[in-house]
């Protein structure tokens, strides 16, 4: 046996039918497509038609959307970066960002940064720079003598918003945060009723001109 000798078996690949070449080939003349119709046309497409009635993509129930402001994250799991630096196609002692990890094969895709998550086990002392990362998959770097570093400006609202939160119930705990209001009159009067002192008149309205 050699290898010009190997080929398919008999009838593994069976050539197409050549339409529209003679009526004694069985398909001439109409091509096998019938006698007028939409069908027998060029150019027309009747996937999904049902001759009039609701089609089916139609009439089953819809859930869902899709976010067209989503971000495009490229998902690194912990346990696929162990195994690049086992085989030695990452450095671990300096900060490991979203060039790294492309470079190291992992991060295909992700327009908007990478985001890391848990899976799989980690025992390598990192510093990671990513654009977002799951609780277990901070806590797993931090375990292991590492450090995560998620960029502020690709942090989802919903985080940013949660520590602008902690941080605000942190300044109440100690005193440090002032009052905030959208008018600054409407803070003045308060402040002055406060302390006790009468409270600034508000402008009078000017009387109209005779």
């Amino acid at each position: 046996m050699k290898l010009n000798d190997i080929r398919d078996n008999d009838g593994a690949r069976k050539g197409r039918m050549r339409v529209g070449r003679g009526i004694g080939s069985g398909k001439g003349k109409t091509a096998g497509r019938g006698q007028k119709g939409a069908k027998a046309r060029s150019g027309v497409s009747v996937n999904g038609f049902e001759g009039g009635q609701m089609p089916l993509h139609m009439r089953i129930p819809k859930r869902g959307f899709n976010n067209i402001f989503a971000k495009d994250y490229a998902e690194v799991n912990l346990g696929a970066i162990q195994r690049v630096i086992d085989a030695r196609k990452l450095d671990a002692k300096g900060t490991i960002d979203h060039d790294a990890l492309k470079a190291a094969g992992l991060a295909r895709g992700g327009k908007d940064g990478v985001r890391l998550l848990g899976k799989g086990e980690l025992t390598a002392k990192l510093t990671l720079k990513v654009a977002g990362a799951s609780k277990g998959a901070i806590e797993a770097v931090e375990k292991a003598g590492g450090k995560v570093e998620v960029m502020d400006e690709d942090r989802p609202e919903a985080e940013k918003k949660a520590g602008r939160a902690a941080a605000n119930k942190a300044a109440r705990a100690e005193g440090t945060r002032t009052p905030r209001s959208k008018v600054p009159a409407r803070a003045a009067r308060t402040a002055a009723k406060t302390e006790g002192v009468k409270a600034p008149a508000k402008k009078a309205a000017a009387a109209p001109a005779e």
